[in-house]
């Protein structure tokens, strides 16, 4: 990998990873479309930690009281009933699901999921899913006709079950084409909660997700040296910077705008790839597409 392919693929994850379009399809895409060889899994889970890493700082005075509070409920009872307590517990239990999935399919995940024809799939279908959704909560909150807005849940209405299905729409992110914030919102808007309490749970959960991958891609790596690291880090630095400055726009964004710009995107680059590939422009294995 090249320093300005490992700078394109970098400023692409860091964009791409907290809007719900897909991080992990589009560094996909955008290796197949420049004729580079697919940046592979590896290198996705490495420059994750990069755009987490912007997650912790962002939301580093909710992290902090979480995880102070969750240390301080296991020696004291009375701390259970806290808030930030008690949300430590689920995002360990909302993380159960992609942990259990992700080393059940790992070869799957570095191998079939990253055919560009389920990528296509991915981004048709969940897209679809995302535009019901946001409608969905678009009518609760403005009301319908002869019927008042409906009062969406916050994360203090959040309880095991529903972390648990949190947790199964994140790992439905393995997939690439999915998205992993798309998924985790979308799931939340069907459960009834706000935008930005569903964006905010999301991005809290993949936290011990993306740094226990990224760290296991880590250690592989090293043991079996397959990763240029030298680029893979300035990517890593690059997708850092760059995905600050979108969790900043896009908590501002989702306050008071629809999903549906994401949608139609979604939908018009699924059709495009399944059209290219149709025609020969792509090919939908990432080996046959290195350049």
């Amino acid at each position: 990998m090249s320093w300005f392919e490992s700078l394109v693929l970098g400023l692409v994850q860091g964009l791409t990873e907290f809007l719900p379009v897909s991080s992990s399809a589009h560094l996909r895409l955008t290796a197949a479309f420049s004729g580079w060889e697919d940046p592979g899994a590896a290198f996705t889970a490495i420059t994750q930690i990069g755009t987490e890493t912007a997650v912790l700082i962002y939301f580093r005075k909710d992290i902090g009281r979480i995880i102070t509070s969750w240390f301080r409920s296991l020696f004291d009872k009375s701390m259970r009933r806290n808030h930030d307590a008690q949300m430590g517990w689920l995002v360990i239990v909302g993380s159960i699901p992609i942990g259990l999935l992700g080393v059940t399919l790992k070869d799957q995940i570095e191998g079939p999921f990253r055919d560009l024809r389920v990528t296509a799939t991915m981004l048709l279908v969940v897209g679809v899913v995302i535009g019901i959704a946001d409608r969905m909560a678009a009518r609760d909150e403005t009301g319908r006709r002869h019927r008042a807005p409906k009062q969406r849940k916050t994360l203090e209405n959040l309880g095991v079950k529903d972390g648990l299905i949190f947790g199964l729409c994140q790992a439905c992110a393995l997939i690439p084409g999915v998205s992993r914030s798309g998924a985790t919102i979308s799931g939340g808007l069907f459960m009834g909660y706000k935008r930005e309490a569903a964006a905010r749970y999301s991005f809290l959960l993949a936290i011990p997700a993306v740094l226990a991958s990224g760290a296991f891609e880590v250690k592989d790596s090293l043991s079996e040296g397959h990763v240029d690291w030298g680029p893979t880090l300035f990517a890593t630095v690059i997708a850092f910077a760059s995905g600050y400055a979108v969790i900043a726009w896009f908590m501002k964004w989702i306050s008071n705008k629809s999903f549906m710009p994401f949608v139609w995107y979604r939908v018009a680059l699924g059709i495009v790839i399944i059209a290219l590939v149709g025609m020969g422009v792509l090919s939908p294995h990432a080996a046959e597409s290195a350049g």
